[in-house]
């Protein structure tokens, strides 16, 4: 693992927030999820294992490379 690999800071906004970890490599594949509850904050790393990470649900995203929020799916 690298030690100055980059995190993201992830603050539910509501509750039930999915957080899911992506593997890296030729099949990306789920590794890692966790429900988050409103107000909850998630640090997470990528790492030599971990290529991306998923947000489904409304919830505050921080990296260094700046701030998003994402947002509940419309059901229609």
């Amino acid at each position: 693992m690298q030690i100055n690999s980059d995190y993201v800071v992830i603050k539910a906004l509501e509750d039930g927030v999915n957080v899911i970890g992506l593997t890296r490599g030729s099949d990306t594949r789920f590794h890692h999820s966790e429900k988050l509850d409103q107000g909850e904050v998630l640090i997470a790393q990528f790492t030599e294992h971990t290529s991306a990470i998923k947000v489904r649900g409304k919830a505050l995203i921080q990296t260094r490379h700046g701030e998003i929020q994402s947002e509940t799916k419309n059901h229609r």
